[in-house]
């Protein structure tokens, strides 16, 4: 039996994307920018997929960006906020994604900026009290970086709360929602982030293209520069399959949230309850049992001759996890998120990732390998 539980790692693609991007790659293959009706035909694809985003977001299509993922859109807002918007210092967590935190580091080493680094609660959580500590203790002009979900433990932040926060000391926010983007419903219209980026691939959508959101209360110039494309502001032929695909992607996850919520929580809600069962010793990392992505399942299994060999043993079994961000994955430092809150030594700790085309029968196949692991 093959069982993929990786998906804060990527998704599978969901067949009618494939459907969509396989159709435009037959028939719409003009370049966007040429004046003929070929272009003219793939131009309007791409704005009607510009549309159906910002609508999914409730703002204005010329605030939706594509871009090739992620990290650029990260990269995009941390960089470009302090070149075009007068940034001066940086607040964000320990345990955002090394998109937002190697960028910032880079630009303080430069004496860019200022950069902060905001308390965590025991359970992972950013404290918000000292976020508004360090909001009130500098006239600097602030970009605060937090992501909306983390990707190795799962905690959701009150994006609700921050951006009420930034509001109040004349910040701006920037959110990673690469984690919650097609998982939960945003209207930006009331919760007031001035940024925001998002990757297809997390959604079932193809690799290799995101969005990010600029609010229209703030202008950035371009980040890549050679072209006119996407209004400006990121230059080279545009990614026209992987836009479609995204837009597709969005819609699907949006017209069946309910029911993706609910069955994927629920094979959370079971894997924790047959772990507590079946495995002595089991804890879980973040805040699992509260405030927290469904998607996301961190376990810490006790320490054993087999801690260190325990995702290989799980590959032999045709299981599929995570020992935390895929980005990282091929480094021999451990997780500076699971570093940052504390995690016991010597604990084996395995990431666990849900989609909708999960099933229970597939829990129980990992718990009774998991269990044998730990009986031998």
């Amino acid at each position: 039996m093959k069982v993929y539980l990786d998906n804060a790692a990527t998704t599978p693609m969901a067949p009618e994307v494939l459907d969509v991007i396989t159709e435009a790659m037959k028939n719409h293959y003009g370049n966007p920018s040429s004046i003929h009706s070929h272009g003219r035909e793939v131009r309007t694809l791409i704005e009607e997929a510009r549309k159906s985003v910002a609508k999914h977001l409730n703002v204005t299509p010329a605030e939706i960006f594509f871009t090739s993922g992620g990290t650029e859109a990260d990269n995009m807002v941390i960089r470009c906020s302090v070149e075009d918007l007068g940034i001066e210092r940086i607040i964000s967590s320990p345990i955002e994604h090394h998109a937002v935190l190697h960028t910032a580091e880079e630009l303080a080493k430069k004496g860019k900026i200022q950069f902060d680094l905001v308390k965590l609660k025991a359970d992972g959580h950013v404290d918000l009290v000292d976020l508004e500590s360090l909001l009130k203790s500098s006239d600097k002009k602030t970009l605060v970086s937090l992501m909306h979900a983390n990707n190795e433990i799962g905690n959701l932040l009150d994006l609700d709360a921050v951006a009420q926060l930034t509001q109040q000391y004349g910040a701006l926010f920037h959110s990673d929602t690469v984690q919650t983007m097609g998982h939960y419903r945003f209207d930006l219209q009331e919760t007031k982030v001035d940024f925001l980026a998002a990757a297809a691939h997390k959604f079932n959508g193809p690799k290799g293209v995101g969005f990010i959101y600029i609010s229209n209360r703030n202008k950035l110039k371009p980040y890549i520069t050679g072209g006119s494309q996407e209004r400006n502001m990121r230059a080279g032929t545009e990614n026209v399959y992987g836009i479609l695909g995204l837009a597709k992607a969005l819609d699907l996850a949006y017209a069946s949230l309910d029911q993706k919520q609910e069955h994927i929580q629920g094979l959370k809600s079971y894997m924790m309850e047959r772990l507590k069962a079946e495995v002595p010793g089991i804890k879980f990392n973040g805040d699992t049992e509260g405030r927290s992505l469904y998607t996301v399942l961190n376990v810490s299994f006790p320490p054993s001759a087999f801690s260190e060999m325990m995702l290989f043993k799980l590959d032999i079994e045709g299981i599929s996890a995570s020992g935390g961000s895929a980005c990282s994955s091929g480094s021999d430092v451990g997780s500076h998120v699971l570093g940052a809150i504390g995690v016991e030594p010597g604990r084996a700790n395995i990431r666990f990732s849900f989609s909708k085309y999960n099933t229970r029968e597939e829990i129980d196949y990992v718990v009774a390998k998991l269990k044998e692991m730990h009986q031998a």
